[in-house]
């Protein structure tokens, strides 16, 4: 017998005879070859590199080692000659699921092919037709089927000669890894179709060659096809298409991909759409840059947010640098129009003196409708913004031309087509109704949720905007005059003397000022409560104003003082004597106040221009002066001027000279209150409190005695001692171990303004050899608001020194939010009057969300100040808030009991 050898060479297999071999192969020859492997490479079939060689009639011995060097391959492998399996492996017999004693070698090709097709559950396309000796291999040839079991079978047929042949057979897909029924008979085409995002390819000169129905859809077409050759310039605006083809000419030009470019295109509809893109050189087989392929992700909703986030920055930041009201309100009502489709947005402002609503801003709705909304009464059954406003809740119409409280209004919104209308109320954090914000649709609909949560946050926008102006208005209102009796105050009293003595010149009259100091308010207030003083401060100011002409003037300057002046008066004493008098008769009637009679007498000074003063300070000055004399006379009395007349600066000569021997004499303390971090609680600070131990009446808050002194000069001297002694103690407490601790003081107005005040700081901190950031300055906001600019001026020269610096009792008035981004300070610390509220009033939380948030955005640290519950504190942590101090946190104590806290802190 002859050997049938195998040869693989240059990827074709060759059957040779021993004549065309270098070498005869004898009968019985084995296969030459070690741990054999069959890889598919190019219709090869490798066996390491080794030939083939098939016995025609192999000992069994040969045949073992044969059958087991076969059974090493990975794909299946049989050998037909002449009609009939001549080998086979037990991969072949796996893969089609028989036995060896099923494939017994000699096997018919035809019986073969029925044992397998019975055995999968279908036809074997490579042996149909095949039949005994007759069966012919024809020419190289692939099948690809799949069972019954859904497995995908490979049969790769190598021919050997005209009636012998391989078959290399290989199991694709498993059952369970068997891919979605179909995929192979889908189309590129319906699989990009399936694509959310957009998905194309451009030739070089940038026109589409490839595209799916999500990117034709959005530019206005059904079919992909209708894209086909055509570019963006056919698509899109020219200045949007020159901009898409200047991106894709680079990286044609460069070879260099675009990632993540965030692109704005409008639809076919004519709704901007944000799309995140990428595009990708796409190279021919030579890697020649012949066209792109690009993908974009539509993310108009994630812009949506951050315009809407970025959006509500803007408008914080318009209201803190006090931007007109109507462009802060335009702008929201602009910004929910951009987060809501289809949707036309409206702010009406509340007028408490007529109670009716009036046009504050609706940007997009039609003038002729927006002219009918600058009287809106508020009641009961007034459209959706009356009734809002009534209600003080929000009011949701779905449906305008049925609804009840639309009733009286139909006609009037009929024409403009609006069918839906949602109005929510604009309150204070008090509670004040300040306006209505609605949102009118053409639709008959109610808010999404996601809708709703942004009415929501436009409603507090537009509350802490509206406030913010009403505080300024307000603020305004208190430069100029008293809040608590509404009468003009002293920086108007300059004003209206200035005006009444200029007019006075030209018409050669008098004009008298009469300086008023109510008699033993204080008992009142003492007796009867704080309360009770300022219904009485009310009624005095209401008895004065009834009884002057509406050309004089009733001012408040502080406390139980007034000052009245009276213009035009004739060049004598008697009409002056006979109006003082009046007043007085009507003031001293009696005042119920907590179910008492209270009697009130005044005592009063008058100085007369041109008599007793040339101008405003020396009219002022000689009146006071008169004022004291009537009290020192017994009081309930008036008293002209006259030159001998210097009890005001007696009296302040004595109360200098008592704070002088409370300062020789040590009498002044210092006490320490720990400002800790949220969450942590650990110390990062300590503020200095000072008290006077007074031998009378014993230790003394600072409320009792530092007014005193700030009116007399007092504060100055008091301030450098609080300040040497601050600086003294930090040094001693950072070399007993306790090195990381800082301390804050506050400065008064009179302090703050003293042109030494940065020296004097320099010197304390030199001579105790404290480094300057150890030292915070705190300054009240009402301080700051007096003069911005020289506020500004001031802190500037202050942080040269390298101190921190502190905005204190900010929130007590809202009265710097315009300036506070040019406040070069560390730390904003609010008012203890918004704190003790936070746990009872949402709006004040949601207020002091603000600030805290508007603070930090500047730079600043915020401090809540008089936190004494646990229920503040929490509040406030998880707004954010960095530090609190308050008797929920350290009581004040002395410099020993401080020291002890800071040890256990620092433990």
């Amino acid at each position: 017998m002859h050997a049938i050898e195998l040869v693989c060479e240059r990827g074709y297999w060759e059957r040779r005879l021993p004549s065309q071999t270098a070498k005869p192969a004898a009968p019985g020859t084995a296969i030459a070859a070690g741990h054999a492997g069959l890889r598919e490479a190019n219709a090869t079939v490798v066996a390491h590199g080794a030939a083939l060689a098939i016995a025609a009639e192999p000992p069994s011995a040969l045949s073992h080692r044969l059958s087991e060097a076969l059974d090493l391959i990975d794909q299946g492998l049989s050998v037909i000659e002449a009609g009939r399996l001549v080998l086979r492996n037990r991969r072949y017999g796996d893969i089609f699921g028989l036995s060896p004693q099923q494939l017994p070698l000699g096997l018919g090709v035809g019986e073969l092919a029925d044992r397998i097709e019975a055995r999968l559950g279908c036809a074997v396309p490579c042996y149909r037709g095949m039949h005994g000796a007759t069966a012919s291999p024809g020419a190289p040839a692939v099948w690809l089927f799949n069972d019954a079991a859904a497995r995908e079978i490979r049969v790769r047929r190598i021919p050997i000669d005209a009636d012998g042949w391989i078959d290399v057979v290989e199991l694709i897909v498993e059952q369970n890894d068997r891919p979605i029924d179909g995929i192979y008979d889908t189309s590129l085409q319906e699989m990009l179709d399936l694509v959310p995002d957009y998905l194309w390819v451009k030739d070089s000169l940038s026109r589409f060659v490839l595209t799916n129905k999500t990117h034709a859809r959005d530019v206005g077409y059904e079919d992909t096809r209708c894209l086909l050759g055509i570019d963006d310039f056919s698509l899109h605006p020219k200045t949007m298409a020159q901009q898409f083809r200047e991106a894709e000419e680079r990286v044609l030009a460069t070879g260099e991909p675009m990632i993540d470019r965030e692109e704005v295109i409008y639809t076919g509809a004519g709704k901007p759409k944000w799309l995140l893109t990428s595009k990708m050189p796409m190279r021919n087989r030579r890697g020649d840059v012949v066209g792109i392929i690009g993908i974009s992700k539509d993310i108009t909703e994630r812009k949506r947010s951050e315009n809407w986030r970025d959006g509500q920055a803007a408008l914080l930041e318009k209201i803190a640098m006090s931007a007109p009201i109507i462009d802060i309100l335009n702008g929201l009502m602009l910004l929910v129009e951009s987060q809501i489709a289809g949707i036309s947005a409206s702010v009406l402002l509340y007028d408490p003196v007529s109670g009716h609503l009036c046009q504050g801003a609706s940007p997009n709705l039609p003038e002729a409708y927006a002219n009918l909304l600058l009287d809106v009464p508020v009641g009961p059954c007034v459209g959706s913004c009356g009734t809002a406003a009534y209600r003080r809740e929000q009011v949701i119409v779905t449906d305008i031309p049925h609804d009840p409280l639309w009733r009286d209004y139909t006609a009037v919104v009929e024409p403009y087509g609006y069918l839906s209308c949602w109005s929510t109320p604009i309150l204070s954090h008090y509670g004040e109704l300040l306006g209505t914000f609605a949102l009118y649709s053409k639709t008959v609909r109610a808010p999404t949720p996601a809708e709703s949560a942004i009415i929501d946050m436009t409603t507090r926008i537009a509350g802490i905007a509206l406030e913010r102006k009403r505080f300024e208005d307000r603020i305004h209102f208190m430069a100029t005059h008293d809040a608590l009796t509404g009468l003009p105050n002293r920086s108007l009293l300059s004003d209206r003397l200035g005006q009444a003595i200029a007019l006075a010149r030209r018409s050669q009259a008098w004009v008298s000022v009469a300086f008023i100091d109510l008699d033993n308010f204080k008992v009142v207030n003492d007796s009867l409560g704080h309360s009770a003083g300022d219904d009485l401060l009310k009624t005095v100011a209401k008895r004065m104003v009834a009884n002057v002409r509406t050309s004089d003037t009733v001012v408040r300057i502080g406390g139980d003082e007034f000052v009245i002046i009276l213009i035009e008066q004739p060049q004598e004493s008697d009409g002056v004597a006979a109006i003082l008098k009046r007043i007085r008769a009507v003031v001293a009637e009696p005042i119920r106040l907590s179910g008492h009679d209270i009697h009130i007498t005044m005592s009063i000074g008058v100085a007369n221009f041109p008599l007793d003063g040339p101008d405003i300070e020396a009219l002022l000055a000689n009146a006071d002066a008169a004022m004291y004399r009537a009290k020192e006379l017994g009081r309930d009395s008036f008293q002209f001027y006259t030159p001998e007349m210097n009890v005001k600066n007696y009296v302040r000569v004595t109360l200098q000279e008592e704070l002088r021997t409370a300062l020789a004499r040590r009498e002044l303390r210092l006490q320490y209150q720990p400002i800790v971090t949220t969450g942590t609680s650990s110390v990062v600070c300590v503020e200095a409190l000072l008290r006077w131990q007074h031998p009378v009446r014993g230790l003394l808050p600072p409320a009792d005695f530092l007014s005193v002194a700030e009116e007399t000069g007092l504060i100055l001297p008091i301030g450098d001692w609080v300040l040497d002694e601050v600086c003294a103690r930090v040094k001693a407490w950072h070399a007993e171990g306790l090195d990381r601790i800082a301390v804050a003081l506050n400065l008064s107005a009179r302090q703050f303004k003293d042109d030494g005040l940065a020296a004097r700081i320099g010197k304390a901190l030199a001579t105790a050899g404290l480094d300057a950031r150890f030292l915070t300055l705190e300054i009240a906001e009402s301080t700051l608001v007096q003069d911005v600019a020289g506020s500004i001026s001031k802190l500037a020269d202050l942080r040269r020194l390298g101190v921190g610096l502190s905005i204190d009792n900010f929130g007590a008035d809202r009265s710097c939010l315009g300036a506070l981004k040019s406040f070069c300070v560390d730390r904003l610390k609010l008012d203890r009057s918004i704190v003790a509220r936070l746990a009872e009033d949402p709006a004040d939380q949601a207020l002091v969300g603000a600030m805290i948030v508007l603070g930090q955005n500047l730079g600043m640290r915020v401090v809540a100040a008089g936190v004494e519950t646990s229920d503040q504190a929490s509040i406030l942590a998880a707004a954010g808030c960095n530090e609190l101090q308050g008797f929920r946190i350290g009581m004040p104590v002395d410099a020993g009991a401080i020291v002890e806290v800071l040890m256990r802190h620092a433990a």
